[in-house]
């Protein structure tokens, strides 16, 4: 191992120490009746050496308060008292490991939702949903399980060295003369250990990514009839995963018999040298029996540790994923600091803004433009022109590396994120709703009054539909609205945003899922939404951008045209190119299409 490694590993094991320090007292009681427990199993070999040696060999009269009935007396308060404590000891430090857990996972959730889009764009679900759940499942066995008995099993050793170095020194060292080879082979097999751990949380990270991303696109892989490729994917992925879990059974199925087998030649050595010395009159029968005794107990903590070892790696290399989360700190998004703007007026200005993803491909490039209060510009151009970067950079996901983007004349970095994302609302192509009801899903986590929902499903031309339901806006969601048609949900999305009644709204897409019929009934309702707001388009159907007062036209992450769109016809530029090749992508009868994206 070398030296960045252990002190990583170091690192990991205090932090995690740290988190015991708001329920230290709830530990150090648990510790106390430990240690009542452990004194319980020093004393008990004890007695029956008094017994053997003093009642049973040299047969010492058993009248008076020093007898047989009062030591099997004793013995059976010292077995209930250990019994007692042992149980009060399980259940305080099951109470602080769950409480830290409780903790630990809200931290763990926390980060996550506020980590950034561009650190989420690198890292796959899967890897989240394993910290979440597997990394923690793995760190609440380390502080319930594990975290106490190191301490118990400690504690006893010394105080088994303890005792049978007062009993008898030469016949300690002999009983020891094993533990060297035991701890030689842990050592050998730790870093073999400790490795395979870090395989088995990779691979279950990505079969919890896989199963994430087929459950979501069931549907695709049943239409194009994919199960066979997608099976034999999962079963690559569960044959890696099961080489490394038998691999870490073996581990752990070698660790504990071989500390049996060590214990059985130490018991086996003492008996052989016992035995000698007692025909030899230097030795007492009760001596032996509770050094045989001793042993059994001396081993049986050695081969918790080495059971335990396992344990403590896998929490390690958890600890490891889990701290390495929580170190992005520094990268999420605090939604309070900056200027406070309670509501905007809805002027945005972009100043010579370039953009990338990764601070070398430019996504956008030099894009100049301004729009007025209750404006409707619409972004339109092909694929990867840039026109849904403008709206995450609008919205605050992103920040830009050159320019500025202006609301209302202030700059949008020395905005509030909170006031930021409450005057602004996006409809997107891909509707995400959540399980729960409809009412839920379009109030989320504000409290917006019925009359205002009512209103928001009335201006989306929702409420129809809504009505019709058994439940009305009680009616349950599924996971992701999948009991509802898409043009269902791109209305319940489009209420969200009117119930929230942002300074300006975003339309990505936003009506590439809704029929002919309905597309009618929502311009209206984006003609009725529009006063007073800024609205931003971004749209495939010429219907939906003509009657826009600024067409911003993208092509390569630059601003090829400007204008409304009889002016841009007028200009016979790209912009009139788009239109007039609409017959590629299958013309409509009712409203004309153009390839925007």
């Amino acid at each position: 191992m070398d030296s960045k490694t252990k002190i990583q590993k170091v690192h990991s094991l205090t932090r995690l120490l740290k988190l015991t320090i708001p329920y230290m007292k709830t530990i150090i009681l648990a510790a106390g009746c430990v240690l009542l427990v452990n004194t319980a199993q020093l004393i008990k070999p004890y007695i029956l050496k008094l017994v053997i040696d003093d009642f049973l060999v040299k047969r010492i009269s058993s009248s008076g308060l020093y007898s047989i009935t009062s030591m099997g007396i004793l013995y059976f308060l010292v077995v209930a008292g250990g019994g007692l404590f042992s149980i009060v000891q399980a259940n305080l430090i099951n109470k602080a490991g769950q409480g830290i857990m409780r903790g630990l996972r809200g931290r763990v959730f926390k980060i996550i939702q506020f980590l950034p889009l561009s650190y989420l764009d690198k890292t796959s679900s899967g890897r989240l949903i394993t910290r979440a759940t597997n990394d923690v499942e793995a760190l609440s066995e380390m502080y319930t399980d594990v975290l106490i008995s190191l301490f118990k099993d400690v504690f006893l050793l010394l105080g088994i060295i303890y005792a049978m170095v007062i009993l008898d020194v030469k016949l300690a060292l002999i009983s020891f003369c094993v533990v060297p080879l035991m701890f030689f082979l842990v050592f050998l097999l730790k870093k073999k250990i400790k490795d395979n751990f870090k395989n088995m949380k990779h691979f279950i990270g990505q079969i919890n990514g896989f199963m994430a991303e087929n459950i979501s696109g069931m549907k695709i892989v049943q239409i194009f009839q994919g199960e066979k490729e997608k099976k034999e994917e999962f079963l690559k992925l569960n044959k890696e995963y099961y080489k490394t879990t038998i691999f870490q059974v073996w581990l752990n199925s070698f660790l504990k018999p071989a500390a049996d087998v060590f214990q059985s030649a130490a018991i086996a050595i003492l008996i052989w040298y016992g035995m000698g010395q007692i025909s030899k009159h230097t030795l007492e029968i009760g001596v032996l029996y509770a050094f045989t005794t001793y042993i059994k107990q001396f081993f049986n903590p050695i081969s918790d540790l080495a059971d335990n070892y396992t344990t403590i790696s896998s929490a390690l290399v958890s600890a490891d994923r889990i701290f390495e989360l929580l170190d992005q700190e520094e990268l999420l998004e605090d939604l309070d600091i900056g200027k406070g703007m309670e509501r905007f007026e809805g002027n945005i200005e972009f100043k010579n803004v370039w953009f990338s993803y990764n601070d070398k491909d430019w996504v956008l490039k030099d894009i100049s433009f301004s729009l007025d209060k209750g404006q409707t510009a619409a972004f339109v151009g092909e694929t990867g022109a840039g026109k849904t970067t403008i709206i995450s950079l609008i919205s605050g996901f992103y920040k830009v590396q050159r320019g500025e983007i202006l609301i209302d004349g202030v700059n949008i970095n020395d905005i509030k994120l909170r006031d930021l994302r409450r005057n602004i609302a996006v409809v997107l192509q891909d509707v995400f709703l959540f399980s729960g009801n409809i009412e839920n899903n379009i109030v989320l986590n504000d409290k917006i009054p019925e009359d205002v929902i009512e209103g928001a499903l009335r201006v989306s031309c929702a409420e129809e539909f809504v009505s019709n339901m058994p439940q009305g806006i009680m009616e349950p969601v599924m996971e992701r609205g999948s009991t509802f048609s898409a043009g269902q949900k791109q209305l319940l999305s489009f209420a969200r945003a009117l119930a929230h009644s942002p300074s300006v709204l975003v339309l990505d897409e936003a009506t590439a899922n809704i029929d002919t019929k309905t597309e009618k009934l929502i311009q209206k309702a984006i003609e009725n939404a529009a006063k007073d707001r800024t609205i931003l388009v971004i749209a495939h159907r010429l219907s939906t951008i003509r009657n826009a007062d600024k067409i911003i036209v993208l092509k390569h992450g630059k601003i090829v045209e400007m204008g409304n769109h009889s002016e841009l016809m007028k200009k016979a530029g790209y912009y009139k190119s788009l239109i007039n090749n609409n017959k590629t992508l299958g013309e409509n009868k009712e409203l004309e299409e153009i390839k925007c994206g």
